[in-house]
C-alpha cells in the first residue's frame, strides 16, 4: 500500500461520498487509488467549480466536502471556493498534488509553496512528508474542518511521497460531546431578557449548524420576542410565523432597521459578525447584547455583550426560556413592522411589468418552490433582492454566500445540492455575470445526472456595481457587456433552455423547467431600475409610529 492508497482509505473512513476535482500529473496516484474506492470522483470543468461544490456540500450536510486539484494553477484555481467555505463556516477539505520533495529547494516547473499559499484562507494546512503520518493528518484535517466554527483545511501531497510505501490504518473517529453554558451566564442573560421592553432576536447561520430551529422558535414564541435572520440564517424560524421579521443585512435601510433603532436588547443567536457587521446595526455600541453561541463572541467595538451564553445552542435557548419571565410585557415595537413588510412583499404578486421587476421574479419563484426545495443564490444585485424577498420555511433552503460573497457559486452549488437532495427541486439563481463565470459546470451536471434549473437575472451588466456607482456618482461606467443567446447555449450543451418574454411566462416556465430530467436554463430579462427606487425609498424611510 502506498501513501495515496492510505490517504483514500482514510477518506473512506471519514465517510466521504464524493470528491470534486480535476485530474493532473501530480495527483495521478490518488486518482488511481480512487478507481477501486467507494468514493465517487466527480470530474469538474474547473477547480473553482470543484471547490464551490465541496463548499455547498459541507454547508448542507455538516460533513466536510472534499475537492482535489493538481499543483500550481490547479491549486490557485481552488482558492476562491476554499476561501468562501472558510469565511462562510462550511467544512471543506482541499487536497492538492505537489512536486516531489526532491525539487522543492530549487526553482521548479509549476512549483508554489501551497502550504504558505493556503494558510490565510484555511483553519489549518499541512503537507504530508512522511507516509506514516498520513492517517493522523487526515483525521486532524476532518476534525478541524468540522469543529465549530467549521471551515476549510488543506492537505498537500508531494508526488514522490504519494508513491512511497505506507504503513498504517485510518484512525478512529471521535465523537463531539455537547457543551453546556454556565449557570452564571444563563442567569445574567435571563435577567436582561426579562427586563427588556423591546427585545429583538438576531439569528445567524450558527443556529442552523446547531439545528436549533425548534428551540429558537419555542423561546421566541413563549417570550413574545420578534426574530430577524441574517442572509445565512434564513429559515431558522418559518417566515409565516407572526414573530418573524424576515431578513436583515441589506446595505440600505429597510423596515427591520427601525426595529434595531428602537430595541433595548439584541439577543444574538448563532450570529457571526461576518454575516452582518454589528457596525451596521449598532454603530455607537449602545445597544445591549446577549450573545448565545457555540463559541465566545468575537471582539468588536460594536459588539460587546453584557452576557455570553456559550455552549450547545438548543440547550442554551431552552435553559434561557426556563429562567426568563416576560409576563405582562407589552408587544415589542418590532412586531408593528410586520404588516408594512407583508404589504411591501405582496404588492408585486400581480405585477405585469416587463422586463420583470426583481420583486415579482422572486415572488413567483417562491410560489413555485416547495418548503423543502433548495435555492442557491449567486452574488450580484439579484442577491440583495433574494435576501430581502425570498423567505423560507426551513433552514438551508436558500443558501447565500455572505462571508466571502464569491460570484460563480450558484451553478456548482446547485449541483452539490441536487446530489444531496435528488428528490427536491433545486434552482440556481444567478445574474448573467455570475452565470458566465462557472456555466461550464452545467456540462458536469448533465454528465452526473443532476437535473436542476438555472434562473438568470439578465440585465447585460454588473448590476450591483452599477447600483453603487449610481448611488455614489449619479452615473455608471465599465459595467456593461454582451451575452450569448443563453437558450441556444443551453441547447448546444444538451440542456433545455427557455426565454421569458412576459411576466406571465415565469410561473409556467419554472414549473416546466423543474419537471425536466436534464439541467435547464431560464433567461429572464430583469428591470434593475428598481435598485435605485429601493435606495430612494430607504433614504425616505421613517420609523415614526
Amino acid at each position: 500500500m502506498n501513501t495515496a492508497e492510505l490517504l483514500v482509505k482514510c477518506l473512506e473512513n471519514e465517510g466521504v461520498e464524493y470528491i470534486f476535482g480535476l485530474p493532473g500529473e501530480e495527483n495521478l496516484q490518488v486518482l488511481e487509488a480512487l478507481r477501486n474506492s467507494s468514493i465517487q470522483f466527480i470530474t469538474t470543468r474547473h477547480e473553482q467549480g470543484a471547490a464551490f461544490m465541496a463548499d455547498v456540500y459541507g454547508r448542507l450536510t455538516g460533513r466536510a466536502g472534499v475537492c482535489l486539484s493538481t499543483l500550481g494553477p490547479g491549486a490557485t484555481n481552488l482558492m476562491t471556493g476554499v476561501a468562501d467555505a472558510n469565511l462562510d463556516g462550511a467544512p471543506l477539505v482541499a487536497i492538492t498534488g505537489q512536486v516531489g520533495t526532491d525539487r522543492m529547494h530549487i526553482e521548479s516547473h509549476q512549483y508554489l509553496d501551497l502550504v504558505a499559499m493556503f494558510n490565510p484562507v484555511t483553519k489549518w494546512t499541512k503537507q504530508i512528508v512522511r507516509p506514516s503520518n498520513t492517517a493522523e493528518i487526515v483525521r486532524r484535517a476532518f476534525k478541524l474542518a468540522q469543529a465549530e466554527k467549521p471551515g476549510a483545511v488543506h492537505i498537500d501531497l508531494p508526488e514522490n511521497i504519494a508513491g512511497m510505501e505506507a504503513v498504517g490504518a485510518p484512525l478512529l473517529r471521535d465523537k463531539v460531546e455537547k457543551s453546556y453554558p454556565s449557570s452564571r451566564s444563563l442567569e445574567q442573560a435571563a435577567e436582561a431578557i426579562s427586563r427588556a421592553e423591546n427585545p429583538l432576536i438576531l439569528v445567524g447561520n450558527g443556529a442552523i449548524r446547531a439545528q436549533a430551529s425548534e428551540a429558537l422558535t419555542q423561546l421566541a414564541t413563549q417570550l413574545n420576542i420578534p426574530v430577524a435572520n441574517t442572509f445565512m440564517g434564513k429559515g431558522v424560524m418559518r417566515y409565516t410565523h407572526p414573530l418573524s421579521l424576515w431578513t436583515v443585512g441589506l446595505q440600505q435601510r429597510d423596515y427591520i432597521s427601525c426595529g434595531f433603532d428602537r430595541t433595548d436588547l439584541v439577543i444574538a443567536v448563532g450570529y457571526d459578525l461576518i454575516e452582518f457587521s454589528p457596525k451596521k446595526w449598532n454603530p455607537d455600541g449602545n445597544i445591549p447584547i446577549v450573545h448565545v453561541g457555540a463559541e465566545p463572541a468575537e471582539i468588536d467595538s460594536s459588539y460587546i455583550p453584557i452576557a455570553e451564553v456559550v455552549g450547545d445552542i438548543s440547550e442554551s435557548l431552552l435553559k434561557l426560556l426556563s429562567r426568563s419571565d416576560r409576563q405582562g410585557k407589552p408587544d415589542p415595537y418590532g412586531l408593528s413592522l410586520r404588516p408594512q413588510m407583508r404589504e411591501d412583499y405582496e404588492q408585486y404578486a400581480n405585477d405585469e411589468s416587463f422586463p420583470v421587476r426583481p420583486q415579482k421574479l422572486i415572488y413567483d419563484l417562491r410560489h413555485v418552490m416547495g418548503s423543502d426545495d433548495v435555492v442557491i443564490s449567486d452574488v450580484g444585485a439579484h442577491k440583495m433582492w433574494m435576501a430581502r424577498h425570498y423567505h423560507c420555511d426551513r433552514p438551508n433552503t436558500c443558501l447565500i454566500s455572505n462571508g466571502f460573497a464569491a460570484m460563480g457559486i450558484a451553478i456548482p452549488g446547485a449541483l452539490a445540492a441536487k446530489l444531496i437532495y435528488p428528490d427536491r427541486n433545486v434552482v440556481a439563481v444567478t445574474g448573467d455575470g455570475g452565470f458566465m463565470m462557472n456555466m461550464q459546470e452545467l456540462e458536469t451536471a448533465l454528465r452526473v445526472g443532476t437535473a436542476f434549473t438555472t434562473l438568470i437575472f439578465n440585465d447585460g451588466g454588473y448590476g450591483l456595481i452599477e447600483w453603487k456607482q449610481q448611488q455614489h456618482y449619479g452615473e455608471s461606467a465599465f459595467i456593461k457587456f454582451g451575452n450569448p443567446d443563453f437558450v441556444k447555449l443551453a441547447e448546444s450543451m444538451g440542456l433545455k433552455g427557455y426565454r421569458i418574454e412576459s411576466a406571465d411566462d415565469l410561473v409556467p416556465t419554472l414549473k416546466t423547467a423543474l419537471e425536466q430530467d436534464v439541467p435547464t436554463v431560464i433567461d429572464c430579462p430583469v428591470d434593475y431600475r428598481e435598485n435605485l427606487m429601493f435606495s430612494q425609498k430607504s433614504g425616505e424611510l421613517s420609523c415614526a409610529t
